[in-house]
């Protein structure tokens, strides 16, 4: 964190001690030696106080940190979405290949162990496109730019949005091309 860096500078220029500056923003000396060795962080109040002691606004006093939470935030995110796009995508090839098994040996007992495998699978689907849709992710590329917690620059984010409109109009005709085969084959199956 940048804070700790930022309260030092600041107080030197002032030209007071730690135990100064505590008594001045109404915490102990121990506090500011923690918050300068980034051992802590201050809390709203004292950045308050510290931002007008110092004559700087918060924007200044914690500039660094600022883009430091960012990109955790990011990784965090990153992170989560990589592992339920992870999770989604073996419980749905593991749904696709026990699809048949199931309906050919287990007939109706197969179909509700396969249905209740689907509902889990949609689930993680589901918090996968939540996440898309914080992020803003709509085409491949930026899906896997994003996967490796990078950015597109403006040029390539404007051509992927070039290419949203063909993917609103192709995810619901691929939708109702995999229902019309589950069908297909769930009756040739069952009859």
């Amino acid at each position: 964190m940048e804070i700790g860096t930022q309260i030092k500078k600041y107080r030197n220029e002032m030209g007071v001690s730690q135990e100064e500056l505590a008594e001045k923003i109404y915490v102990t000396r121990q506090t500011i030696s923690n918050w300068e060795n980034e051992k802590s962080y201050p809390d709203i109040h004292s950045l308050l106080l510290l931002s007008s002691l110092f004559n700087v606004s918060l924007d200044q006093l914690i500039k660094g940190d600022i883009e430091i939470m960012k990109k955790e935030i990011n990784k965090a995110e990153v992170a989560e979405f990589n592992r339920f796009s992870k999770i989604f995508s073996v419980l749905f090839i593991i749904s696709i290949i026990v699809f048949v098994p199931l309906l050919a040996f287990l007939r109706i007992h197969g179909a509700i162990i396969w249905a209740i495998l689907y509902l889990i699978t949609l689930g993680f689907g589901i918090k996968v496109e939540n996440l898309k849709k914080n992020n803003d992710l709509h085409t491949y590329k930026e899906i896997v730019a994003f996967s490796e917690g990078k950015c597109l620059d403006e040029i390539q984010k404007q051509r992927e949005i070039g290419k949203r409109p063909y993917q609103a109009i192709l995810k619901p005709l691929m939708g109702v091309a995999v229902g019309i085969i589950i069908a297909a084959v769930a009756l040739t199956i069952i009859i």
